[in-house]
């Protein structure tokens, strides 16, 4: 088989990528490990940046979010139980959607499948050869017999455990990682969400975040040690230590019931460099990893195909800038937004062996942000997304 770009993952980056070159014109191959129920059944934020939502328009998948998403104009955050809110709209004059990424990836889905593309599910062992050739080619297993794909370029949009960035030699790839020493209890509950908006609320118990899907789906987030176990957490204890982190008055007016899911996740921060070898760009959670703290990790990745996207079309028009730039123009972004999120992270959790000093530096740095026109426009700019 033969395609202009092998796309490696099958997740929103790469059936976005395979879907804005369709539209231009650039065939493309999807090869992904797992079934497509498989990947559908994975839940993820959706707190989708501005720029994020006009990718989608542009892609032709908009329609469903734009009908069923709920624009966001602002957040709260809060400490020692008080919040106060940041207007988005009036700092920047741009929102964010909350659309679940589940859905995003069903979209995308759909829009390929209509459009006959190539999406190849439970391709096992992908592997990358000669990429740094004029020549590149992907082969991998289906069935019993295995595959090759010649192509002109690889992307690879396969996460951090996939095989494209492994395929770049240790001699060439710099990487750079901060694990955080706590996790993030996450739980979904079939109830309305106790705000219109998120709520991150730092507090002495630790870190908590109010959040949705769904206008009656809600999702909430407690800072916890990365040794809990998820047995060890009961509904009640989870909703009574909800209860004591976050505002009063939202305490006080949540509504509580069964839990339908629980997980705990670690919180890390990771970059690597560069994002292209040869003929092979990284995409997304291949090349980069943030704390979920400041909603980036869908966005980043949807930066990085914008830089791809246009770069691929540059050159199927004759000029390669745009090609020679990508690992350069995406990085820039990818370390502003790590900053980002972890000066959030930074900002609103527990950190082991914290003094009662670097307590007060966290409240004060609320406080600031609370009474600060200049503080909350910078917090603002950078949530809905800086330009690409």
């Amino acid at each position: 088989m033969r395609t202009q770009v092998a796309i490696i993952g099958g997740g929103p980056s790469g059936l976005l990528l395979s879907q804005l070159l369709h539209k231009a014109g650039i065939d493309t191959v999807v090869l992904e490990r797992r079934s497509r129920d498989y990947v559908l059944s994975r839940v993820r934020a959706g707190v989708l940046e501005w720029g994020t939502v006009e990718m989608l328009r542009e892609a032709g998948v908009g329609a469903r979010m734009d009908a069923e998403g709920f624009p966001h104009d602002g957040t709260y955050l809060a400490t020692r139980n008080q919040g106060f809110r940041i207007d988005f709209q009036e700092r920047t004059g741009k929102k964010v959607m909350v659309y679940g990424q589940t859905e995003v990836t069903r979209d995308l889905y759909d829009a390929r499948e209509a459009a006959d593309g190539k999406v190849i599910h439970e391709a096992e062992g992908v592997t990358l050869h000669d990429a740094k050739s004029d020549a590149p080619f992907v082969t991998y297993m289906k069935d019993g017999t295995e595959h090759r794909i010649d192509c002109d370029y690889i992307a690879g949009c396969d996460g951090y455990h996939g095989p494209s960035r492994q395929s770049i030699p240790s001699t060439v790839l710099r990487e750079f990682e901060r694990v955080y020493p706590f996790g993030w209890l996450g739980v979904l509950s079939e109830t309305p969400p106790v705000s219109e908006e998120l709520i991150y609320a730092q507090h002495t118990r630790g870190f908590a975040l109010c959040s949705m899907r769904n206008a009656n789906l809600s999702r909430y987030y407690l800072q916890v040690p990365l040794s809990d176990k998820i047995d060890a957490w009961s509904d009640a204890a989870f909703w009574d230590e909800l209860k004591r982190r976050i505002p009063e008055d939202a305490a006080d007016s949540i509504i509580t019931d069964k839990l339908i899911e629980k997980s705990i996740a670690p919180l890390r921060s990771y970059v690597a460099e560069p994002m292209t070898w040869g003929r092979l760009f990284l995409v997304g959670d291949a090349a980069h990893i943030v704390p979920p703290t400041g909603a980036k990790g869908l966005n980043l990745a949807v930066s990085d195909v914008h830089y791809l996207y246009h770069a691929l079309v540059q050159h199927y028009a004759g000029d390669d800038e745009g090609i020679a730039t990508y690992s350069d123009k995406a990085l820039a972004r990818v370390w502003k937004s790590e900053r980002f999120s972890w000066s959030m992270t930074t900002m609103l959790h527990n950190f082991p062996e914290r003094s009662a000093f670097e307590q007060k530096m966290q409240e004060a740095e609320l406080d600031y942000l609370r009474m600060s026109d200049a503080a909350q426009t910078a917090l603002a700019e950078n949530y809905v997304g800086l330009p690409y």
